[in-house]
């Protein structure tokens, strides 16, 4: 018999094997509705943490880059991939000058746990009502997509990624980065 957890599992691998599957949308829409202007004013937010004060605004890193980037769900496969190498690099966004932010609608002990778990340094947000994910075009009923965007210093959107590979994403991010700020 299947439980309600396995078969939220198995809805949550076909809605994401579907995401990427149906990445050939415009990057004006995304699966998850209407995507920011890139070179306009980054959607700003703030949402809690289980870092620091307990809550984090986009405003308060101005004059750094930031890379914010959505994901469905703390220790699934790929999400856990996919935060393992942004922790790998950790120290190459430092050097850039660069943030990392990342989103989910998972509470924040859950967040808690997965840092904890998986030796995470960086901020985990809480978009457990999916605010911010949709103002990202980062929605899909009730959980965020693989997204990632690049912000600059001034909080202006410079990148987009959609269809999103975790084990290769940081990678991709920092070529991106050093090209938007060798420009």
């Amino acid at each position: 018999m299947t439980s309600r957890r396995d078969f939220f599992t198995i809805f949550l691998v076909i809605c994401l094997a579907l995401t990427t599957w149906l990445n050939f949308l415009p990057n004006v829409w995304a699966l998850g509705g209407k995507l920011p202007e890139l070179n306009q004013s980054a959607p700003e937010f703030t949402l809690p943490t289980n870092t620091g004060d307990g809550e984090i605004s986009l405003s308060d890193y101005r004059g750094k880059w930031v890379v914010l980037y959505f994901y469905p769900k703390d220790f699934t496969s790929g999400c856990t991939i996919e935060a393992r190498r942004f922790q790998e690099d950790l120290p190459k966004y430092s050097s850039r000058n660069t943030q990392i932010l990342g989103v989910s609608v998972d509470d924040i002990n859950s967040h808690k746990e997965f840092c904890d778990s998986e030796g995470l340094k960086f901020p985990l947000l809480a978009d457990t009502d999916g605010t911010v994910s949709k103002a990202y075009g980062s929605w899909l009923n009730f959980f965020s997509i693989r997204h990632t965007f690049i912000i600059d210093p001034d909080g202006i959107l410079q990148k987009i990624f959609l269809g999103v590979k975790p084990a290769v994403h940081s990678n991709e991010v920092l070529s991106s980065l050093d090209d938007l700020q060798n420009t």
